[in-house]
């Protein structure tokens, strides 16, 4: 066998079993005779169609218009979910959060004027209302609570009597992280009515001056609050969060081809088993609906969000998906595509249908 049929064989893999054992030999032998002599690859056309021929056959239906459609919704929904399972499991070979001596560590060289009383240590990565995640909190992750799993941040409160003026502060603040090899983003602002007292009976404007720095895998954020209402009320505020870490885009990107191949390739095997069949064709409707619903109207959203406001650090993956926000959809989905499945799965009759020729 020459390097060139060998090549033509591998393309033919695309192909359902089926439609290889019937017809491969007759399709790599019409390629040989067309191909010229001296050809060792196939070229990109030839390799185009015959992968997307491929592709194709291995949905059936031919007289479908549809079917490639509900495909590539499936496929896609599969990967942006496979995206995120990868995502979430680079993110394990980030370094752990800043402990108690890197922190005070970090306070002393960017703010030592300043006296720190409150120090809160963020118990891993991602956490579920500021704790570290527990099998006895799953259920409630799933429902109803799953938009407080989120990513970790270590706190620093300052108290008392402020040493200077907040502007003086955030000026000072931002030319000792320079000095320290901060990357500073640029400083945002927001005001507020607030009452002074408890019966309400005069107001203050508020204003909360937000410092953003960057340096390695740590981000700094440090909010200083003038005047202050309450005496016991921090006048600065630091968080401190670790950034993705390398492996999240390459991760991310491996996930979510092999999320929508496997889901292509799932799709074609259930589909050439239910021509005609009404059932496993309502489960699909139900799982895309689950799947893609949360999630149409969660991305758009997430883009307005790190629009409006500054994110050194962007939302991870799969709270543009609604997870776990509204995982539960996600798992009704997934309750109605193994529902499909196993109707695909007891199809009654032997053997599956024939495949007859696309394109």
């Amino acid at each position: 066998m020459s390097h060139l049929e060998r090549r033509y064989q591998r393309l033919l893999f695309t192909y359902p079993r089926a439609y290889r054992r019937s017809r491969g030999e007759e399709m790599v032998g019409l390629l040989m005779d067309a191909a010229p002599p001296g050809r060792t690859r196939p070229t990109l056309r030839e390799a185009a169609n015959l992968v997307r021929h491929g592709l194709r056959a291995r949905l059936g239906r031919p007289a479908s218009r549809t079917v490639v459609v509900w495909a590539a919704l499936t496929a896609t929904i599969c990967g942006l979910f496979g995206a995120a399972v990868a995502t979430r499991l680079a993110w394990e070979t980030a370094r752990p959060m800043p402990d108690r001596a890197e922190t005070a560590a970090i306070l002393a060289e960017v703010a030592p004027e300043h006296r720190f009383t409150d120090i809160q240590v963020a118990p891993a990565l991602f956490t579920f209302y500021s704790q570290r995640v527990r099998l006895e909190n799953l259920n409630h992750i799933v429902f109803p609570d799953g938009g407080e799993y989120s990513q970790a941040t270590g706190t620093a409160n300052a108290t008392g009597a402020p040493p200077m003026p907040a502007a003086a502060a955030v000026t000072r603040a931002e030319a000792r992280l320079r000095h320290a090899g901060w990357r500073i983003h640029p400083r945002s602002a927001d005001a507020y009515e607030s009452c002074t007292d408890k019966m309400c009976a005069a107001m203050a404007r508020i204003t909360m001056t937000t410092v953003t720095a960057g340096r390695g895998d740590t981000v700094l954020t440090a909010t200083f609050t003038e005047p202050r209402v309450d005496a016991a009320a921090p006048y600065l505020s630091v968080g401190l969060q670790r950034t993705p870490p390398p492996a999240v885009l390459p991760a991310g990107v491996a996930g979510g081809l092999l999320g929508a191949a496997l889901a292509w390739l799932l799709f074609g095997w259930a589909s050439r088993r239910t021509e005609g069949r009404v059932g496993p064709v309502l489960c699909l409707a139900a799982t895309l609906f689950f799947w893609w619903a949360p999630s149409a109207v969660a991305l758009p959203s997430m883009v307005d969000h790190h629009l409006d406001e500054p994110h050194p650090i962007p939302h991870p993956f799969w709270e543009w998906l609604a997870l776990p926000a509204l995982s539960v959809f996600f798992l009704a989905g997934v309750a109605t595509a193994l529902l499909g499945l196993a109707l695909a799965a007891a199809r009654s009759g032997a053997g599956a249908p024939a495949i007859r020729r696309v394109g």
